[in-house]
């Protein structure tokens, strides 16, 4: 069988495999029921149906013309180190001694993610990270009571 979508085929596969390895990571764990779910059970179902998901998708793109053929391009380079350098940032900031807290951390991580494009506009990045900063302070620090630092140090002792 000849692949007629590369780009669906090899996200289909992408799905499949973390799929598969999250429930079996998740067989480690008490399965339990439906009625009585164990630590594990949530795990399982998601990687299953990620996978099931994937194998359509795969499956899908084995049978369902595409006029050229949907083929794969280079590695975007920037938006990929980026993405996980604002994704270490973060972390950093918001656990590393001394701690920036969560609004700094969301602030440098949401500007550095946004330098993997290739448009920046600083006053839309600022926006976005300030509703996102805000949302982030009253979903986990007010709503959930999550014990988080959300100044940094030197600020708020």
């Amino acid at each position: 069988m000849r692949i007629k979508s590369q780009k669906d085929f090899f996200s289909g596969l992408l799905y499949a495999v973390i799929g598969i390895s999250f429930a079996w990571g998740a067989t480690n764990y008490t399965i339990g029921d439906g009625a009585r779910m164990g630590p594990g059970y949530f795990p399982i179902m998601v990687g299953t149906l990620l996978a099931v998901i994937g194998a359509f998708v795969m499956f899908q793109a084995l049978v369902v013309e595409t006029p050229d053929g949907d083929k794969i391009g280079s590695w975007a380079w920037r938006p990929l180190v980026m993405v996980i350098i604002a994704n270490f940032a973060f972390g950093i900031l918001l656990g590393g001694v001394p701690t920036f807290g969560l609004i700094v951390a969301i602030y440098v991580m949401i500007i550095l993610a946004a330098l993997a494009g290739t448009e920046f506009k600083l006053v839309e990045v600022l926006i976005l990270a300030t509703i996102l900063a805000a949302g982030s302070y009253f979903a986990f620090v007010k709503g959930l009571n999550l014990q988080f630092q959300v100044w940094p140090t030197f600020i708020s002792g």
